[in-house]
């Protein structure tokens, strides 16, 4: 039996923490002999991939499973046997989890009760973005993608709604990202795909026409667009001429079929521009299919830059409000993500939704007596380096 430190579980990964939901962190440096399973909380006929989970002290193990995993130490002997840190006791029947035998770590790879999966497949990007919350790194991960292909995905729930495709920058793969969305359309016909990408891969229209060809039922590309001026976009994400091609690999996409769907973060690098790029959108780009406004995460360059980048979102209700307006005066989907609903005018509540993942969701003391908490996005965990002078509760009796 051996203990899962809790300073292993996730400790390379404090940058990691894009779409995922509680305890979907990869980690990137991955032994030989880690291996992936799908969790059971049952002894009884196991398959080859199975990882028993038991939340009482066993008394004698069941044969035939790929590994034991203990909420509490019990005196039970075997080198397939580890104590989970409480952490990771959320894991349910369903869950897929990578065991690293090597380094005594344990990672949750998908969760089958979330709605917010999010699935790593590679942390190389050709953006640099000045707030990414996943920093990009140089070296080779193609193990990833083989993981998650041929391990991963076969052990996912054909009933999960929604799987999130991240990095890095997905388009890198090439024709890895056609091999897994093929794979994604056979394996889960059932399951809508959204793929965070900079669309920049996507400038060259074959590439475009390759992913129309898949004919996935229920696929979109999130990409993101910081400014309507070019050289404020590329400044953003640290990349010259960016700009121009990821509106080509938007327009390349749309005349292909592809769903696309717009995203911005508002920060102080970007909130000035914001009714510009709306204004933009609303002329050139009626085409997209929904726009998403994200506020802050204050994790990884996000963290690093903070002083830069922070503003309280109090002082961007007005350009939030103008942008808004123009989009949805054109018939435009609007969306408010990781925005609390104190600090947006009431008119844009109906905009707002509940969007931070539940693992790094927290709500403020101030939110207690809160009557609207049960319909609030709330805050990141990370919000604690930076808070609004704006935080409230809502007057009425408080939502469980």
């Amino acid at each position: 039996m051996r203990r899962v430190p809790s300073c292993l579980i996730g400790s390379e990964l404090d940058m990691h923490l894009k779409l995922y939901a509680r305890g979907l962190r990869p980690i990137s440096v991955v032994s030989p002999r880690s291996f992936v399973g799908r969790i059971s909380c049952s002894g009884n006929r196991p398959l080859p991939t199975d990882v028993l989970l038991l939340k009482d002290r066993p008394g004698e193990l069941p044969p035939g499973f790929r590994a034991y995993l203990l909420q509490e130490p019990a005196d039970v002997a075997g080198s397939d046997v580890y104590v989970l840190p409480p952490e990771l006791h959320y894991l349910a029947t369903g869950d897929v989890v990578r065991i690293d035998p090597q380094r005594l770590a344990v990672s949750a790879l998908y969760r089958r009760g979330s709605r917010s999966n999010a699935l790593l497949v590679t942390e190389q990007c050709d953006n640099y973005c000045v707030m990414c919350s996943q920093p990009p790194k140089e070296a080779d991960d193609s193990w990833m993608l083989k993981e998650l292909m041929t391990e991963v995905i076969p052990l996912i729930s054909p009933e999960t709604q929604e799987v999130v495709i991240t990095g890095g920058e997905p388009g890198l793969l090439g024709l890895g990202l056609i091999g897994l969305l093929e794979l994604l359309k056979h394996t889960l016909p059932r399951t809508a795909v959204h793929v965070l990408s900079n669309g920049r891969r996507f400038s060259g229209a074959d590439f475009a026409s390759r992913v129309a060809e898949i004919r996935h039922p229920d696929l979109m590309f999130g990409i993101p667009l910081y400014s309507d001026l070019p050289e404020e976009h590329d400044y953003v994400v640290q990349a010259r001429g960016a700009f121009d091609e990821t509106m080509r690999g938007i327009i390349h996409l749309k005349r292909s079929g592809v769903r696309v769907e717009i995203r911005f973060v508002v920060h102080a690098d970007t909130y000035q521009r914001l009714p510009n790029l709306a204004d933009f959108i609303a002329r050139n780009m009626v085409f997209v299919d929904q726009v998403a406004i994200m506020g802050l995460e204050p994790t990884g360059f996000a963290k690093t830059n903070l002083d830069a980048l922070w503003i309280d979102p109090m002082d961007y209700q007005t350009h939030l409000a103008a942008a808004v307006k123009s989009l949805s005066r054109v018939r435009l989907n609007v969306s408010l993500y990781n925005l609390p609903l104190c600090l947006l005018p009431p008119d844009l509540h109906q905009f707002a939704r509940k969007s931070i993942s539940d693992w790094k969701n927290v709500y403020f003391d101030e939110c207690r007596s809160c009557a609207r908490q049960g319909d609030c996005a709330g805050f990141f965990t990370s919000s604690a380096l930076r808070r609004s002078r704006g935080i409230t509760a809502f007057a009425g009796p408080a939502q469980e």
